[in-house]
């Protein structure tokens, strides 16, 4: 009895199951191209959901941008040092996601 990997939630089961005790995939039933369809749409989710980080990233920036040019506050205050924060991790987390995006569609088949 091996361990493998379940197509539909990659948690490790059986490879003598028929179902995966996790998601419920019927593993018996299921053709090749069930799986790779599986397999392609929880791909897709995944793309999907850092792409939407992505975004959300990118209006962090801006907004973090737009409060310390035309916020009116100035260096010294805690309002431009937020604004400052906001811009930085907005841009560091943006080219993170871009980053998992190009390993994702690099590396998976």
């Amino acid at each position: 009895m091996a361990l493998i990997d379940c197509p539909s939630c990659n948690k490790k089961i059986s490879d003598k199951t028929d179902t995966c005790q996790h998601c419920g995939f019927n593993l018996g039933k299921a053709t090749d191209e069930d799986i790779v369809r599986k397999q392609q749409l929880n791909r897709f989710k995944k793309l999907n959901s850092i792409q939407t980080q992505s975004m959300i990233a990118m209006l962090l920036f801006v907004a973090g941008f737009a409060f310390m040019y035309w916020g009116g506050a100035r260096q010294d205050e805690l309002q431009y040092n937020i604004a400052v924060l906001m811009s930085v991790v907005g841009f560091i987390w943006y080219i993170v996601n871009r980053i998992r995006i190009l390993i994702i569609k690099r590396f998976s088949s």
